[in-house]
């Protein structure tokens, strides 16, 4: 399942835990990308990840905990 996360309204946001976040959920997802994506859309810009259909309410879950605003792609 494709999700375009859109942006992030926490006041600070915790970047390691966003990073950890995308590469856990992220399929295909190393550290080094994970932290890139992450660095883009602290900076304003939406990016998209692929989630496994398995995981996608812990992921949902663990996004909306870090104040990303998330849209369903697919």
């Amino acid at each position: 399942m494709q999700i375009q996360l859109l942006s992030c309204d926490a006041a600070r946001p915790d970047r390691r835990a966003i990073t950890k976040t995308i590469e856990t959920y992220g399929l295909g997802m190393d550290t080094s990308l994970a932290r890139e994506l992450t660095g883009i859309l602290l900076d304003g810009s939406s990016v998209e990840i692929e989630v496994d259909g398995k995981t996608t309410s812990s992921a949902f879950r663990a996004l909306r905990k870090y104040g990303i605003d998330y849209e369903i792609m697919e």
